[in-house]
């Protein structure tokens, strides 16, 4: 079989030729579906979605889609919105019952936003920056002069981006008379409202961020709602890098943490579990592969690509690795203010080496030689 062959459910000796009805792209892109590794066993829920295959919303100065629980039903922590504004554009004015945590993937935008105690934060992010809004607290998002795309998350599976408490909305469904009477506007000044809801809607670049501050009378939101995550030192290690964000270095995100992981040709994001929370990923550039360990013999491997969301269940053992000839970035992220981590091999190396090598019939050296110290990425 040439490399211009279909793909076939084929190893060892077992299995069989499918001869179609077929999408052959889709059975190149998964090769660890089509063809899973031996070590594969039972029957795991499907951890993998792509952005590619949810719909797209799409508005006058800009687009949405997002992959909730809908979409990936196991996803039940963690739901994620991928979102464009054309130059100028606004997100409109708007509140959630949810926290929400962004990504700048690309470009740049004006965010904004006003706590409980009436005190404001407008600020400029870029690619590569955070932003953080906690449940409730009104804010907007506009576009700078190259437009801009954003991951967000939300801390609740279930959320919708189409849910979202409407500033127009609740205009339009507001008794006239009471708005009159609660901002003293007369009805002639209040002919132009909208009827419906804006969501997406276009508008001007805003000014430079020193003419566009308001200065409120009960000061700046005591802890930023941006953090610059590419601008932060990654931890490196032999493989590739990591850089953490959560609340220890970004106080205002008390509701998810997150870490950008970079792994080079070849690397691997090493065989560990997460004590605390679920984890949701976001898909950036390269092309790897993760195997999950759930127990009692169950095992499952996919495939990931720039664009799609993987999903871990707490506590599931699992592993990461480049299998592209370019590095692969995702994040990580879960519904905690702490990121934490259990390594395999730290676990191993830190007890008495007579237990692990007698579990795995293994030479008591082999264990002696293993890291105490963490390795989030191995080569």
């Amino acid at each position: 079989m040439t490399s211009a062959d279909p793909p076939q459910p084929v190893r060892a000796g077992a299995g069989s030729r499918d001869t179609g009805p077929r999408d052959v792209t889709r059975d190149r892109e998964n090769p660890d579906v089509l063809t899973p590794p031996p070590t594969d066993s039972g029957t795991l829920p499907n951890l993998k979605f792509s952005f590619s295959d949810a719909h797209t919303r799409i508005e006058r100065g800009g687009w949405t889609r997002e992959v909730t629980q809908r979409e990936l039903p196991i996803a039940t922590e963690l739901a994620g919105v991928d979102m464009a504004l054309e130059p100028g554009a606004y997100r409109e004015l708007h509140w959630h019952k949810q926290a929400e945590w962004a990504y700048v993937i690309s470009g740049s935008c004006r965010i904004g936003a006003v706590d409980q105690e009436g005190r404001n934060f407008l600020d400029d992010v870029r690619q590569g920056d955070l932003w953080f809004f906690p449940h409730g607290v009104p804010h907007h998002i506009q576009a700078l002069d190259e437009g801009v795309e954003f991951l967000l998350v939300f801390d609740d599976g279930a959320f919708s981006e189409n849910g979202t408490f409407l500033l127009s909305d609740f205009f339009a469904h507001t008794p006239r008379s009471v708005l009159a009477k609660n901002f003293g506007w007369t009805m002639e000044q209040m002919e132009s409202l909208p009827e419906r809801e804006k969501y997406i809607f276009p508008g001007e670049v805003p000014p430079p961020l020193t003419e566009d501050r308001v200065v409120s009378p009960t000061g700046d939101v005591p802890r930023t709602f941006k953090h610059r995550l590419l601008a932060q030192a990654p931890q490196r290690f032999p493989g590739g890098t990591v850089r953490i964000a959560d609340s220890a270095n970004f106080a205002a995100s008390t509701a998810i943490c997150a870490a950008l992981v970079e792994i080079e040709p070849g690397g691997l994001r090493e065989l560990h579990w997460h004590p605390t929370d679920d984890e949701w990923q976001y898909w950036i550039s390269g092309h790897g592969r993760m195997g999950v360990f759930a127990s009692t013999g169950v095992a499952r491997t996919f495939d990931f690509r720039a664009g799609d969301v993987g999903y871990v269940p707490f506590a599931y053992g699992h592993y990461i690795e480049n299998v592209g000839d370019e590095p692969l970035v995702f994040l990580e992220m879960f519904r905690k203010p702490r990121f934490e981590d259990i390594s395999l091999t730290q676990w191993m190396a830190n007890l008495p080496a007579e237990i692990s090598a007698a579990t795995l019939n293994l030479p008591r050296e082999m264990i002696e030689a293993l890291p105490r110290e963490k390795r989030p990425v191995v080569r």
